[in-house]
């Protein structure tokens, strides 16, 4: 068996590693202890703590780490780790830990793992996924063993939401690693590796809360052929999957056999390079603004399983801004910024998605039409998604089909996508200082008329400069066998969060 390859201070990833043993008798043996079977979008490209490559990843990494706060079944901020969480100032936060919470190892979680996993985020040389965001972190007083002070550089209301993150898990002091990744507190240890197929984890016994999780294996099945994870599901082979494609949706509501939980809440849009190519110019990405028939792309990628997005998806009650749909479909306007720009006699651009899930796929194919119709000449590629996050990752694109939710239920979870270093959902080189002095005045103020208008201007200023179109929000939904008790889909932005429910979930 190869060995899993250790990248910064030790954070490891699953290009190697444990292999699964994957016989016939493993699997009874399996079964007979209790098996959950969970079919993702697709094999995750790793399951590092602190990265981002996905939901099929976060689906894994919320059952082997957990973070300080939590959500419930309403989407409401619970504590998770934390037996305590109290704000004392706008800039000072204090939590006090559960007595029995342990890393899979035995060791305990001290409030000097929460000092150090906030160090490991915010290092120099960190590439963390949460590091922008949590850059208001000043520093962590270690109070006592259980007992901490989170010290703010500023205010900022968010700050709770980030600490709920499955991007930030409270990692150990001792760097300790088991089974080839630094060690968690979830409910679940990594049990093995099948690589580019399937990742198991067994339960962990020290597990923190009573009669949790309530079975003793779940194996993670990757398939990136969407049409095979839905015949797996109605075939048995599966009890869950997540991702639910829009076209199979009706069929699963209507078997008797089967059932579905949906919520509307993510969304898809373009991401542009913006260092080199031609979308340099706002005013082109403001054409292709123009020039898109959002409700082409409802139809084509969510079979009408969605709606249409004129700007920024803010969650409620900020989905009702005076500048919400700030955008039309207006192919007159769209030519003219063209020609404004001095692209009015069209250009060729190479567009980056993805075929699986399809969804990326079809959304591309309707933008290449629709840009075709003022003069854009658009060639799609499309890579498997691990190669598709590597490229978004190193801004190999002119432009990209993109889809996410909001990384919190608060409108400074745009910040995600408007600002920070690049990743693969950001925009390539792109910045801004009267955006990101909007972003920051908006998750300082308290005051909810003064916060809307805020980001009622955020939403002027990035229809100005346009470094994201947005273009749907979209149904998801998880699907499973009938008898599945204890899963919950969460509401609106937070689907991504639903698998944190697998630790209340048997297969019945």
């Amino acid at each position: 068996m190869s060995r899993l390859a250790i990248g910064r201070r030790g954070l490891l990833g699953v290009a190697g590693g444990l292999v699964l043993a994957g016989g016939a008798p493993a699997r009874v043996a399996a079964a007979a202890e209790g098996l959950l079977r969970v079919g993702l979008v697709n094999f995750p490209p790793n399951i590092r703590p602190l990265e981002n490559t996905g939901s099929s990843q976060a689906a894994v990494k919320m059952m082997i780490y957990r973070s300080l706060l939590s959500y419930d079944h309403a989407g409401q901020l619970r504590n998770e780790m934390a037996e305590s969480w109290v704000a004392e100032s706008p800039t000072a936060y204090r939590f006090k830990l559960l007595p029995n919470v342990r890393f899979h190892n035995g060791d305990a979680v001290t409030a000097e793992d929460v000092r150090f996993t906030l160090q490991e985020i915010l290092a120099e040389n960190s590439t963390a996924y949460m590091k922008p965001f949590l850059s208001v972190v000043d520093k962590v007083e270690v109070l006592g063993p259980l007992e901490g002070r989170i010290l703010l550089k500023e205010a900022s209301i968010p700050f709770p939401h980030l600490m709920a993150s499955y991007h930030a898990p409270i990692l150990s002091a001792k760097k300790a690693v088991l089974n080839g990744l630094p060690v968690g507190t979830g409910p679940f240890k990594l049990a093995a590796i099948e690589r580019g197929s399937s990742i198991e984890v067994e339960r962990f016994e020290g597990f923190y809360k009573p009669g949790l999780p309530k079975v003793a294996r779940i194996r993670f099945q990757g398939y990136s052929d969407e049409n095979l994870r839905v015949s797996a599901l109605q075939a048995g082979d599966v009890d869950v999957i997540e991702g639910v494609p829009w076209q199979s949706m009706s069929a699963i509501d209507a078997n008797p056999r089967l059932k579905m939980e949906s919520t509307v809440g993510p969304f898809m849009n373009l991401l542009f390079n913006t260092r080199t190519g031609p979308f340099t110019d706002a005013r082109v990405r403001r054409a292709v603004a123009y020039a898109i028939k959002r409700d082409e792309v409802v139809r084509a990628a969510h079979y009408g399983r969605g709606t249409q997005q004129f700007g920024l998806p803010y969650p409620a009650p900020y989905d009702d801004l005076p500048s919400a749909g700030i955008f039309s479909y207006d192919p007159a306007r769209a030519k003219q910024l063209l020609q404004e720009a001095g692209v009015g006699g069209g250009f060729a651009a190479t567009l980056l998605a993805t075929s699986s899930p399809t969804l990326h796929q079809a959304t591309a194919e309707v933008v290449q039409q629709n840009l075709k119709e003022v003069g854009i000449d658009v060639t799609l590629r499309l890579p498997e998604w691990g190669t598709r996050v590597t490229m978004g990752n190193r801004g190999q694109y002119d432009f990209a089909v993109f889809g996410t939710v909001a990384a919190w239920p608060d409108p400074d979870a745009l910040s995600v996508y408007l600002t920070g270093s690049n990743a693969y959902t950001r925009s390539h080189g792109f910045s801004s200082e009267k955006i990101d002095a909007l972003l920051q005045a908006g998750r300082q103020e308290a005051h909810p008329a003064k916060r809307r208008a805020i980001y009622d201007d955020l939403q002027k200023q990035a229809a100005e400069e346009c470094p994201i179109v947005w273009l749907t929000l979209r149904s998801q939904a998880f699907a499973m066998q009938a008898g599945v008790q204890g899963f919950h889909n969460l509401p609106g932005s937070l689907t991504f969060y639903a698998p944190i429910t697998l630790e209340e979930t048997s297969p019945g």
